[in-house]
Order: structure tokens, then C-alpha cells, then sequence
């Protein structure tokens, strides 16, 4: 079954480095419990150069920063530090400064008042804290277009304190809220969140490549950030980066990795928490995390209000999706051959991975390509996945 995957993972990848609307290079990674059981890289690190894209090439993760950022908390859960349901601002004080925004006045000026209640942990990690993003909302681009609201890019703290839509609890809306939760664990360890993640999970998982600054090694390996116009022809944005000395380190989008890693992390969540560096994470926690926090609610399709970031964006559409601690569970059999409870999320730039614990089976995309949800980007990484289940029948 392997070799049939390899041939038809080849071709996928291939198809969507070749097609006229298609992507300079990509990387895809499946895993089992054991290890990679399907590495495959295809097209250029950037549109007209020559340096292949490897299995080793360096990704800007974004939002699949957020999952490690929770694993740093849910560590210091265990180890009863940290208490998911205590306000928030007991670790993070400026947390309990933000207040609820209301709308605009006749002078389109924000309508602020005091939240209800205090924001806690569990909410950030849920996505139920009140935070958005401006590419995802009308109000936080309104923010940033006539108040000068900063872009979450700046790895600034003025870009996190932003007045909460809703008060805390009473929705689901994607925004900032993991970059609050690093802010916790700073608060709780008394290091940045950066140290904390390489003592505590990348140095025992062997995620060498992965970090908030490049290292020189990491940095000769950097994929080309690239961005399609109305036309929908790519343009290389070589200057991008996340800022290498940030006043924040974003526990929502900051970390730099490459597919080889970030599937030792995937493999990690597969196996109950256990690496062969050691225990990250136990079983019970994990458990925990996997399961649907929101109660009745539902994650819902999240708007592109910035066109040039991200199209409208939603997985599987149709299918009810909740969030666990901190992924999104697809509460119904995806087509792809994910069972129903699997753990997914992505990344900004077109990157995407799943872990399907009842299987033994995860992988991952990644590309650089700005709109999210670009259509050669996600129609790959769904077909790729497909080709994993046809590969190894789910149970």
C-alpha cells in the first residue's frame, strides 16, 4: 500500500507545481505512530529561482504555531500551574484591561464597556475569549483601517490589545487569542514563550528547524512568501518575514519550521503525548484536548474581509466542526476518509495538517502562497489526504 501511495502522492504533488494556476513548491508529510510513511516535495522554494523545495525547507508556519502554543499550556495544566477556568489575568494581567466593543458612534469612534465576566485560559485555547483577526472581521479591520489598529504581523503588544467582540464566553470567533495564551505562559514560567517551547517540547520531540528567529541554517532553507494578485498570478514577496527580535512572540503565528519537524509534533499527539525525548504530554491531557469544548456551539465559516489574506474559509462546508484545546474536530466523517472527532487546523499561508488519533494516522501541507484557501493549495492538500486513506484504509 505504501508504494501506491507514493506514486500517487508524487503525482498529486506534481499536478500542483506544473498546473498554469497552480504553486511555485510544496512539501507533504503522512505519518503513523511510528514515523514518516510518505515524505514528498515538488516545484521551487520560490517562483522563477533555482533552489528545489525539500523535505527540509523552512516554512513560516503561522496559525499552526497555535497548537504548540497550547501544548505549553496544557504542560503547565498538568503540573498544576496553571488553571484553565482562573481568570486569565491572574498570569497575564493586561488581559483583564481589554473591554468590549459595542459598535461605533455617530463619529465612528468604538463603543466600549467592561466585559461580564473575567476571560479565562480555557477560552483562549477554545477561541471563545472575544479576540478576532482583521482578515477574518469587519470590526477589526474597521479598527485598522480608521484607528490604526496594528496587524497582528507586527508581533507588537498594541497588535494584541484589542477590544473584544462579544463578551468573553458567549461565542466562538477565530482572532488572537493563542497570542494571549503565550502571554499565560510567559506570566506562569517567567521566560518567553520561545524558551519555553524549545526546553519543554521542540529539544524532547527533535524539532531542531523550529523556532521564533531563523538560524543562520534555517535561514538558507526559507520558503518564499508569495501572494496572488486580482489576476491570480503569483508574486514573490522575498522580503517577508516575522520580525526576528519581536517585542511579542506570537504564540498564535511566530514559529518558523519545516515539515520533517512538524510532523514529529503531529507523531507526538498521535502516540498519547509520548516522544523519544520523553513524555510531553500524558495521556489523560491529550484526552482532554481532543474533545469538543464548545458544548452545543459551532465553529462557523470564517469571512475574507481582506481578499488580498485570505478567501472565505471553511473545512468540509456543511459538516458541523467543533474545537477542542486547541484544534478544530470535524464532528462528522470528512470525505477525505477522516473519521468523525480527527484534529485539523492550517496555517495563513496555505499550510494544512491533520491528526487522526483513532487511526494511528496525521499529515501535512505546506506551501507559502497568500489569499488562504487558495484553491490549487487546498485542492492538493484534500486530495493528498484522500490519498493517505485510500492508502491505509481508516478503521
Amino acid at each position: 500500500m505504501g508504494g501506491d501511495l507514493r506514486a500517487v502522492a508524487d503525482a498529486i504533488l506534481n499536478t500542483v507545481v506544473s498546473a498554469a494556476d497552480g504553486v511555485p513548491g510544496v512539501v507533504a508529510i503522512a505519518t503513523d505512530r511510528r514515523g514518516d510513511i510518505y515524505t514528498g516535495a515538488a516545484g521551487k522554494r520560490a517562483l522563477g529561482g533555482d533552489a528545489d523545495m525539500t523535505a527540509d525547507s523552512v516554512f513560516g508556519l503561522f496559525s499552526m504555531t497555535k497548537a504548540i502554543t497550547g501544548t505549553a499550556c496544557l504542560q503547565l495544566v498538568e503540573e498544576g500551574r496553571l488553571d484553565l477556568d482562573a481568570p486569565a489575568r491572574r498570569y497575564a494581567p493586561e488581559i483583564g484591561k481589554l473591554q468590549v466593543i459595542d459598535g461605533f458612534d455617530s463619529s465612528g469612534n468604538p463603543k466600549l464597556r467592561p466585559p461580564k465576566r473575567d476571560i479565562t485560559t480555557r477560552m483562549l485555547l477554545l477561541h471563545t475569549a472575544g479576540f478576532g483577526y482583521d482578515f477574518f472581521n469587519e470590526t477589526y479591520a474597521r479598527l485598522a483601517r480608521q484607528h490604526g489598529q496594528p496587524s497582528v504581523i507586527t508581533s507588537s503588544y498594541a497588535s494584541i490589545r484589542t477590544p473584544l467582540l462579544f463578551d468573553p464566553g458567549d461565542d466562538w470567533e477565530y482572532g488572537s487569542n493563542l497570542d494571549w495564551a503565550g502571554q499565560v505562559v510567559e506570566g506562569i514560567a517567567g521566560k518567553r514563550l520561545g524558551e519555553v517551547m524549545t526546553e519543554r517540547i521542540l529539544q524532547p520531540l527533535g524539532m531542531d528547524d523550529t523556532g521564533f528567529a531563523l538560524t543562520p541554517a534555517m535561514a538558507s532553507r526559507v520558503v518564499t512568501l508569495h501572494q496572488r494578485d486580482d489576476a491570480g498570478q503569483l508574486l514573490p514577496l522575498p522580503d517577508f518575514r516575522f520580525p526576528q527580535e519581536p517585542e511579542v512572540q506570537m504564540g498564535g503565528h511566530g514559529l518558523y519550521s519545516t515539515a520533517t519537524d512538524y510532523s514529529k509534533f503531529i507523531r507526538m499527539w498521535l502516540n498519547d503525548g509520548v516522544a523519544p525525548g520523553g513524555c510531553v504530554l500524558k495521556a489523560e491531557t491529550v484526552a482532554m484536548a481532543e474533545k469538543n469544548g464548545l458544548g452545543e456551539k459551532k465553529i462557523k465559516k470564517l469571512p475574507g474581509v481582506i481578499p488580498s489574506l485570505s478567501h472565505d474559509a471553511e473545512f468540509f462546508p456543511g459538516m458541523p466542526k467543533s474545537w477542542g484545546l486547541s484544534f478544530m474536530i470535524n464532528d462528522e466523517a470528512a470525505p477525505t476518509g477522516r473519521p468523525a472527532g480527527a484534529l485539523a487546523w492550517a496555517g495563513l499561508a496555505n499550510l494544512y495538517y491533520w491528526i487522526d488519533r483513532q487511526n494511528g494516522l496525521g499529515g501535512l501541507w505546506a506551501t507559502q502562497i497568500l489569499p488562504f484557501v487558495d484553491p490549487a493549495s487546498i485542492g492538493g492538500y484534500l486530495d493528498f489526504e484522500t490519498a493517505v486513506y485510500s492508502a491505509f484504509p481508516r478503521q
